[in-house]
């Protein structure tokens, strides 16, 4: 019988070596499985790029089959390389709005007013890292914005490890 002060580690269901695995393109998301929508977040997303128009059709497309049709996505312009104003996917327009915030989270909206808002996990995480954010992100009584996600989740580099900011690459 486990000890109940034992706090539950949560499942990590993606592979280690998932980008490596997966074609670009490809969605890697998780949903929250209530219907409460509680928490802060109602899913999270792990991108393979930092190219919008190669990721979001993926994504838009899966979440179309759990959620209807999309009308707009608000994304954090510093988080991709280049932004258009909108994408036809499926034959539907989506119109992409960006915001230089800088919040990690891309919002999806359906129908008129109905938004869902997904952590965005940078392409570079590491999959431990990944997975642990995105098993936080879709907890029901997730409180915690999505960059302190992020920070919380990110391992603290190693002594004598370099520190390369993707924006140097």
């Amino acid at each position: 019988m486990a000890d109940s002060g034992t706090p539950r580690r949560l499942p990590l269901l993606l592979p280690d070596a998932i980008h490596q695995a997966i074609k670009p393109g490809t969605a890697l998301l998780r949903l929250e499985t209530t219907r409460s929508r509680e928490g802060l977040l109602d899913g999270a997303w792990w991108p393979r790029t930092h190219t919008i128009e190669t990721e979001l059709p993926s994504l838009i497309n899966v979440l179309i089959e759990h959620l209807g049709p999309i009308t707009r996505v608000g994304v954090d312009a510093s988080a991709w390389n280049a932004l258009p104003t909108r994408l036809v996917i499926e034959g539907q327009v989506v119109h992409l709005d960006s915001d230089p915030v800088g919040d990690d989270t891309i919002l999806i909206t359906r129908g008129h007013n109905d938004h869902f808002a997904l952590l965005v996990v940078p392409p570079d995480t590491t999959a431990d890292a990944a997975r642990e954010a995105m098993a936080r992100a879709v907890r029901a009584d997730n409180i915690t914005h999505a960059a302190q996600l992020l920070i919380a989740t990110t391992p603290e580099p190693s002594e004598g490890q370099v520190v390369v900011d993707p924006g140097d690459r």
